[in-house]
């Protein structure tokens, strides 16, 4: 509802034109992340990966006076093998992506850090 109270309508598009795809309760940001999950969902069944995780947090700087923590979600985590990957399907690296991007990595060498999407990449 506005100022005004009229109903408002919401876009089915978030602000980088991604359409958002809801599926088994869950919505996805873009059909890009929602095809990866797909793709991530076979092979858990093939037993190329298992445990996969959707949309998980890890902690980048605790929280502070006065300050909230700064946290980053994983797309999707799973294990390979017995190595831990931390996956991200990735239309457009924003600047704040990046960064944190580099603090994870920093923060959690224990896991493999893997960009998918558009440009098939890292």
């Amino acid at each position: 509802v506005d100022g005004k109270g009229r109903k408002m309508k919401y876009s089915k598009y978030n602000k980088y034109n991604n359409q958002k795809v809801e599926y088994e309760g869950k919505v996805f940001d873009s059909q890009m992340e929602f095809a990866r999950y797909r793709e991530l969902q076979l092979l858990e069944r093939c037993g190329e990966i298992r445990d996969l995780k959707w949309q998980v947090s890890f902690e980048l700087i605790p929280k502070q006076p006065g300050e909230q923590a700064v946290k980053y979600v994983a797309d999707f985590v799973y294990l390979e093998g017995n190595k831990n990957v931390v996956e991200d399907a990735k239309g457009r690296r924003t600047p704040d992506y990046i960064i944190k991007r580099k603090l994870f990595k920093y923060r959690y060498p224990e896991y493999i850090f893997r960009e998918t999407g558009k440009d098939e990449i890292r």
